[in-house]
């Protein structure tokens, strides 16, 4: 599991999959911070009965807690174990690993990946989205205890035998320069990170990239959400020099490996769209009464029509839930739970989670393209939209914008006016936000996805149970949001 999480956060998951061992590190580093994960580990096991054994890994050489009969420090008995380990046989559908979803609906889901189709997927996917070349050396910099990362640090490149950069620290620390600084380092070829990341960096002076050759690099990737046009063109003109093809993965914690994405130098790219499924993946587009939409430039709810090798087979203790969560809703399809378009040479584009569609005045509003339109300002660094009750509307929108240094000094006011301006030429005058405050900072999970279930709440004005914020990549932020709510 992600290193991040709080006790509580740790507790819940280890209690739901009744494990018998945790393996934990004294502590670990997070830019100039460290983090104390032994101590997390010793508080989240005061409530969970199931755990035998505590191994323990020197990271910091902190000073530290070791329960006798329970912990025990790793080397040791590494050092006294066999050389030989001989393999088991495994069943293709025993299951390879647990994998709890980041929770943005509630309380985390225990998806199942099996021993087979996960690896033989992961694999085929990896060779063939980062069209992978023997000698190459590839890096993705998602947090291992992710999807991304278990499937495209792990489990794909190794499958295939490639040569994979295992990062621990920030894109920020010691500076802005670090993620260019390891791709020069290493000659990294195949570079995969989130829309979140790419936007944070595109804020920072070029000078940051300029200074490192980027020369090494053959393809570029995006994973965790739809990537907005800003970002993909920054990306595409300064890190890949538009030489680079950029590969936008679609695909979830539940699908196990990615499902819609451009082939390198195959499939042409078009900003925002993730393109065209890989082979063997059948989606379709559902309307609101569970009827297909078959023809081109349409938009609908994205199922998947058959199944796939690396689909998650169950939710761990719950299959009922499995079955309600993503086959109830379109008969013998699975939902995704995103909204989707096809254009008219039918490529997809993912326009966010379907629960992020708001109905102002009755017109369905995705966030995803008002947040795109606004991320058009050349002030704004990034953008997310909530609805909140109207009484007229029925529910109104609210927008949270962080600046760019450039449009920190200006008028809020005017910028305001500007914004709602972008918004009516780009999808016209209903999608006009109500409220919009600027802020430093979104609240986002480590794997990069902004907690609209916070931003909701803090919107509406009812931050009395907003969860357990300890897994957010910087809980900080929300007190901020909350002082200056509208």
């Amino acid at each position: 599991v992600f290193a991040g999480f709080s006790s509580s956060a740790l507790a819940t998951r280890i209690k739901d999959s009744t494990c018998k061992m945790v393996i934990t590190s004294d502590g670990s580093y997070r830019g100039a911070k460290t983090i104390d994960l032994k101590g997390i580990v010793d508080k989240a096991l005061n409530d969970c009965p199931s755990v035998e054994s505590v191994l323990v890994v020197k990271r910091i050489h902190s000073d530290i807690y070791m329960q006798a009969g329970r912990d025990q420090w790793l080397q040791p008995l590494l050092d006294n174990a066999s050389t030989v380990c001989k393999a088991e046989t495994m069943d293709a559908e025993d299951p390879l690993f647990i994998l709890y979803t980041s929770g943005s609906t509630g309380k985390p889901k225990g998806m199942v990946h099996t021993t087979a189709g996960y690896m033989v997927n992961t694999a085929f996917t990896f060779k063939n989205v980062f069209q992978y070349r023997s000698d190459d050396v590839y890096w993705c910099t998602a947090d291992i205890g992710w999807i991304t990362g278990h499937s495209y640090i792990i489990y794909g490149p190794l499958a295939n035998g490639a040569t994979t950069v295992l990062f621990e620290g920030v894109p920020s620390y010691p500076d802005f320069g670090r993620f260019w600084e390891v791709v020069e380092k290493h000659k990294v070829n195949q570079f995969y990170t989130a829309p979140t990341a790419i936007r944070a960096l595109a804020k920072e002076n070029l000078e940051f990239i300029e200074t490192h050759d980027l020369s090494s690099l053959k393809v570029l990737g995006s994973v965790g959400e739809p990537i907005n046009e800003e970002a993909w063109h920054w990306y595409n003109d300064n890190v890949g020099k538009k030489k680079s093809p950029i590969v936008d993965t679609w695909w979830q914690t539940e699908t196990g490996g990615i499902m819609i994405s451009p082939i390198p130098f195959a499939t042409p790219t078009k900003p925002t769209y993730a393109t065209l499924p890989l082979p063997g993946i059948q989606p379709a587009l559902m309307d609101e009464n569970g009827k297909e939409i078959k023809m081109n430039q349409v938009d609908g709810r994205l199922c998947i029509k058959f199944p796939w090798p690396s689909m998650a087979r169950t939710i761990w203790g719950n299959h009922q839930l499995y079955k309600d969560t993503y086959f109830s809703q379109f008969e013998n399809k699975y939902f995704t739970g995103d909204g989707a378009l096809r254009d008219e040479v039918g490529y997809y584009r993912i326009t966010g989670r379907v629960d992020d569609v708001i109905i102002v005045s009755g017109h369905n509003l995705g966030t995803a393209p008002i947040e795109d339109a606004i991320n058009e300002h050349p002030a704004v660094a990034e953008s997310a939209i909530v609805g909140f009750p109207h009484k007229i509307k029925g529910k109104a929108l609210y927008g949270y914008v962080i600046l760019k240094e450039t449009g920190e000094g200006r008028r809020h006011d005017n910028l305001r006016k500007e914004i709602n301006q972008i918004i009516t030429e780009h999808i016209g005058p209903i999608a006009k936000l109500d409220k919009i405050q600027f802020t430093a900072g979104l609240p986002k999970t480590r794997s990069g996805k902004i907690m609209r279930r916070i931003l909701r709440k803090i919107a509406c004005k009812d931050t009395s149970n907003l969860g357990d914020t300890s897994t957010l990549l910087n809980p900080e932020v929300v007190e901020d949001i909350i002082k200056g709510v509208l």
